[in-house]
């Protein structure tokens, strides 16, 4: 054995030395990438983005060219700094500071010196950059907006930065991305592929031709179109009505989940953030700290839901068989609960039924059938927990699952909360303690977007789809799952057709009988949030804000809207109208009530919002 253990050693060195050759030469391909970074330039190819169009085919969102001034740090050679920073009308200290991000990230990638050149400066550039080793001009696609609308939905395309890089491979430094609205939930799908161009170099660093004759080079794929269930002239439209006013409007379409307008005020023009401007008015936006205008009141603003919640206190009543329809409650001027003050009402006809409750907006009716609901059960904690299941199972304390990337969840107040508030056991609490959740002035906070998809769910009798503002992908024409399945509350169907009676009736002779629009049957319900703000341990009352939640028509509902304007008064004086003024414009597409038109569109809410604390009320709200 030992005369061939010298053999049986040189073999395996043999073996272990070959193998290693092998993995060096033809699997390890890192000395290869190594080469190809000095021999092989790499350039990008970037596609067209995806075009965004409305419900009706109406092009929103297209594509304008565009040329950012590129570095390859490694290539600089013989660079007369001077000459290069005047060609540019960049600072010299400026150009220096870009430069040396551009080495920190890569010296052999390359990094944006100057983005986003207009036509003009591309046609003065270009004749000039090949004096100058290591920069060249990359051409790109920027947006380029049909509208002057909807900057809240659609979104805005930005610079990545290092963090995004990090997380996702594809980009490289100086790539666009959508960074809100669709641009950002549908960025994958418009985006596209970046085609890939390797340009071989000789010895001497000078562009030789394809590499490989250009057997890896790839074309780049334009991203997909897309439709949106937005329709462009009902956004146009609420946009006008809400100008000189603070709020927001969203409408559905209840037999789909598709959102028709999603208004949020004030608003900007989305060409202001397009270009080299781009971020000089990101930073004044971004910074209006009174009227927020990058705020989106609908999805992002939680306010209370004021007397629209009453609907749902109705619902559940009906479901717990605590109340009936028939059943006639008394009101005195407000409802008496053994509180310092009771809960106040206006004075009207008494007692009153379900439908007449509704539709006068009476406070005692709903106090009632809140408490009972409350009080059914051993305890309160069990009551409120009840309360909230069927609540959420409108969409409501959480996030709805919509197709747009920012949002809040509201609150729903459960068992828990209260507990923690009033600090149970050690204090004990009934259901008066909440007392003021029956008429949604209490501890509960919704969307402008759940009070719609609510009141789209009592207008199909207990079902509801997620709201969502993706149509489809042209040549696709699918949309995720989810916005393809009904939802369902815990409440039968048979108990939404009083309440939906009760709406209609705030038309006819109740809260709304002085906003009806000639040939429609609308449901609605008017809406006025008590106001309060806490300064320095003070607590301080401000203008109430106008609220309203409406869907018509009565039988197959085509639109639900919700509007809310703050510090607006009370519900039918801002909300109300607007609701009416968006409700015709969708189903009929003229205006027959110009008085309300003229009211709205001339109206203003500026003096109001320039009373003291009016903007640091919204702030600390928020």
């Amino acid at each position: 054995m030992r005369k061939f253990l010298l053999l049986i050693m040189v073999v395996i060195t043999g073996i272990v030395f070959s193998g290693r050759l092998l993995y060096l030469q033809v699997l390890d391909t890192s000395f290869q990438k190594i080469s190809q970074n000095n021999a092989v330039k790499i350039v990008y190819d970037y596609p067209q983005r995806g075009y965004i169009f409305d419900r009706n085919g109406k092009l929103l969102v297209s594509n304008q060219p565009s040329y950012d001034v590129m570095v390859i740090p490694k290539d600089i050679k013989n660079l007369d700094t001077i000459a290069f920073c005047n060609l540019l009308g960049l600072d010299k200290k400026e150009f220096k500071e870009i430069l040396k991000k551009a080495r920190v990230y890569s010296p052999r990638l390359p990094s944006v010196v100057i983005p986003q050149l207009t036509k003009e400066e591309f046609a003065r550039l270009s004749d000039q950059m090949y004096k100058y080793n290591g920069f060249y001009i990359q051409k790109r696609s920027l947006r380029d907006y049909q509208i002057k609308n909807a900057a809240n939905v659609l979104g805005y395309i930005a610079e990545v930065d290092k963090a995004i890089i990090k997380k996702h491979p594809y980009y490289q430094m100086g790539d666009l991305i959508g960074s809100a609205g669709v641009e950002q939930q549908y960025e994958k799908i418009l985006r596209g592929k970046k085609g890939v161009k390797y340009i071989q170099r000789d010895k001497f660093n000078r562009e030789i031709g394809p590499y490989k004759n250009g057997i890896f080079d790839t074309l780049p794929e334009k991203g997909r179109d897309i439709m949106l269930t937005l329709d462009a002239t009902l956004q146009k439209y609420g946009e006008e009505l809400m100008v000189n006013k603070r709020g927001g409007i969203v409408a559905l379409e209840p037999s789909t989940g598709e959102i028709l307008a999603l208004v949020t005020a004030p608003i900007y023009d989305p060409a202001l953030l397009v270009g080299r401007q781009r971020s000089k008015n990101f930073t004044r936006l971004w910074y209006d700290t009174i009227s927020k205008p990058l705020f989106d009141r609908v999805l992002q603003g939680e306010y209370p839901p004021g007397s629209p919640f009453k609907t749902l206190n109705a619902l559940i009543g009906l479901q717990e068989g605590v109340i009936d329809t028939q059943e006639k409650i008394s009101c005195h001027g407000g409802y008496n609960y053994g509180g310092k003050r009771p809960l106040g009402c206006h004075h009207h006809r008494s007692p009153l039924a379900m439908i007449d409750g509704i539709a006068i907006s009476c406070n005692s009716y709903f106090a009632t059938v809140y408490r009972r609901i409350i009080e059914k059960y051993p305890t309160p904690q069990e009551g409120m927990d009840n309360w909230k299941h069927h609540l959420e199972s409108f969409g409501l304390g959480n996030y709805l699952g919509y197709d747009l990337p920012p949002g809040r969840k509201g609150l729903i107040p459960d068992s828990k909360f209260y507990n923690r508030y009033y600090q149970y056991p050690k204090y004990k609490w009934y259901a008066t303690a909440t007392i003021s959740n029956a008429i949604g002035q209490g501890e509960v906070l919704l969307t402008p977007m759940q009070m719609v998809n609510f009141t789209a769910t009592i207008a199909n009798k207990g079902w509801f789809y997620k709201p969502h503002v993706l149509k489809n992908v042209m040549e696709v024409d699918t949309i995720p799952k989810k916005y393809t399945v009904k939802n369902y509350t815990t409440i039968d169907s048979t108990y939404f057709e009083p309440v939906i009676e009760g709406m209609h009736e705030v038309y006819n002779t109740g809260t709304a009988s002085y906003l009806r629009i000639p040939g429609i049957e609308i449901c609605g319900k008017t809406g006025t949030a008590e106001n309060y703000i806490r300064i320095n341990g003070k607590r301080m009352k401000l203008t109430d804000h106008s609220i309203f939640v409406a869907f018509a028509p009565k039988d197959n509902p085509k639109i639900a809207v919700a509007v809310f304007v703050e510090n607006g008064y009370w519900g039918s004086r801002w909300a109300g109208r607007i609701a009416g003024l968006m409700i015709e414009k969708y189903l009929k597409g003229t205006i027959s009530r110009k008085d309300m038109e003229d009211f709205i569109l001339n109206g203003s809410l500026e003096e109001e919002y320039k009373k003291p604390y009016s903007g640091e009320e919204f702030l600390i709200n928020q």
